[in-house]
């Protein structure tokens, strides 16, 4: 029998598996379909990966624009093919080449702010309809165009390795779409010495992190305890920094539907007050995004005002009768 859990699972993706293999493994423990990844990492690399289930797969692209959080050990002194150390090594540096901790800083400092990063052949990216990680596989490498990421931050958070195994550990904080073996990559080349990712851990996506991330094996020991529902976060707290509003029994029909309401739809928290709809109106920018619930409580989705019709108007519908 097909359960029906709908919302969020911070999963801690261990070595070895794919994304895509935590959301098959997932869909056999929780014996449903409806199920999707926030954003890859790769087999080796370990940490978040942001499940959604049932009406929760419709934030995917919502999760995937998040910050994310990473504290990658790179390794100088190297290049690989894959831009890791799972790769083949293509070009090893002489060791007077290994910078002082000064020099380091300096270089990963650069990539702070906006960055053309050129992604990896070993990468899922399509072009011509294949994945470019195929084309490599093949021997292959074509030209691929700079993508703009944005780092936020980078701390080198020990470098006591620099001098014996030429590794040192960062924090990183970025936007979606960044490689992280790929800056390693490229922080190597900028201090002439070479370098590639050794290990990778997510420590964040948004709002969700390492110590509330739960193994595969603790979801299928929760499924077989009835617990599942413990660890699934509710669709509605991922849009708890947007206003609440309740619409009237009356118009309930309207948003099972996903259809248009007006404020004058919406129950009033003090009803002698503001019952001319063109106060109300006026309560409400154009494009404000609302959570909406019927007068019971039940949440239905995310309603965006359109004040050119005077109308809230379905952004995200996630009623399920």
């Amino acid at each position: 029998m097909a359960n029906n859990y709908n919302g969020l699972i911070n999963i801690y993706k261990e070595p070895g598996f794919t994304s895509n293999d935590v959301v098959a493994k997932m869909r056999g423990i929780l014996k449903m379909k409806k199920i999707g990844h926030t954003g890859t990492l790769d087999p080796e690399a370990v940490g978040v990966l942001v499940c959604c289930v049932g009406s929760g797969t419709k934030l995917v692209e919502e999760l995937t624009d998040h910050t994310k959080e990473y504290i990658a050990v790179c390794r100088l002194g190297v290049e690989t093919d894959t831009q890791d150390m799972t790769g083949t090594v293509i070009r090893e540096y002489h060791e007077d080449t290994i910078p002082d901790v000064d020099a380091l800083n300096e270089a990963a400092q650069a990539f702070v702010g906006d960055y053309d990063q050129i992604p990896p052949m070993y990468s899922a990216i399509k072009v011509g309809g294949k994945k470019l990680y195929e084309l490599a596989r093949q021997g292959k490498e074509i030209e691929r165009k700079p993508r703009r990421i944005h780092i936020d931050s980078i701390s080198i958070l020990d470098t006591s390795h620099l001098a014996d195994r030429h590794e040192f550990t960062m924090e990183v904080r970025c936007s979606k779409g960044t490689y992280i073996r790929t800056l390693c990559n490229d922080i190597g080349l900028r201090l002439g010495c070479g370098g590639a990712m050794a290990h990778l851990t997510r420590t964040a996506v948004g709002s969700f992190h390492l110590d509330t991330a739960i193994t595969l094996g603790q979801l299928e020991k929760l499924r077989d305890e009835d617990k599942v529902n413990d660890v699934v976060v509710p669709v509605e707290d991922f849009f708890k920094d947007l206003d609440c509003v309740h619409v009237k029994s009356s118009c309930r029909k309207l948003i099972e539907n996903g259809n248009p309401f007006t404020v004058m739809d919406i129950c009033d928290a003090e009803p002698d007050k503001a019952q001319d709809s063109q106060k109300k109106d006026a309560m409400y920018e154009d494009g404000t995004r609302v959570r909406v619930y019927d007068q019971d409580g039940l949440f239905f989705g995310v309603y965006k005002y359109n004040a050119k019709i005077k109308r809230f108007c379905v952004d995200k519908n996630f009623y399920t009768p």
